[in-house]
């Protein structure tokens, strides 16, 4: 029996991973890390790519944003903010954007949370 973790779904653009339990699904919550920043973004997004609303987040508060995913609660750390809507979507806003996802969507990232995809490596 294994016991190594599913390994997250890689996107089209370099660095970018989704939750292995998002699947084929194109509407997703997707994030890269980046240096000290983790970013977020919304795979449903059809636009100019330069213009894609992005949340940007530092190293230091991943881990509570991923700690409120978890906990089905809403909340705050500094200036990210994570709302779970009455239909079991989500929220993510940051100074320059806000995400929205489906009750499907947040649904996938909160399992590849508890499964530790999106765990920040060192």
């Amino acid at each position: 029996m294994s016991t190594s973790k599913p390994v997250s779904v890689r996107t089209d653009r370099p660095g970018w991973f989704k939750s292995t339990y998002s699947k084929d699904a194109t509407s997703c919550v997707e994030v890269r890390f980046a240096e000290d920043l983790v970013l977020v973004r919304d795979s449903k997004y059809t636009g100019p790519a330069d213009k894609q609303p992005i949340v940007s987040l530092s190293a230091a508060q991943w881990p509570v944003v991923l700690d409120l995913a978890l906990s089905g609660k809403s909340g705050t750390v500094d200036t990210i903010t994570v709302t779970v809507l009455a239909d079991d979507g989500a929220t993510i806003a940051g100074t320059d954007a806000t995400l929205t996802y489906n009750a499907d969507e947040w649904d996938a990232f909160v399992k590849g949370v508890a499964d530790g995809q999106f765990d920040r490596r060192a």
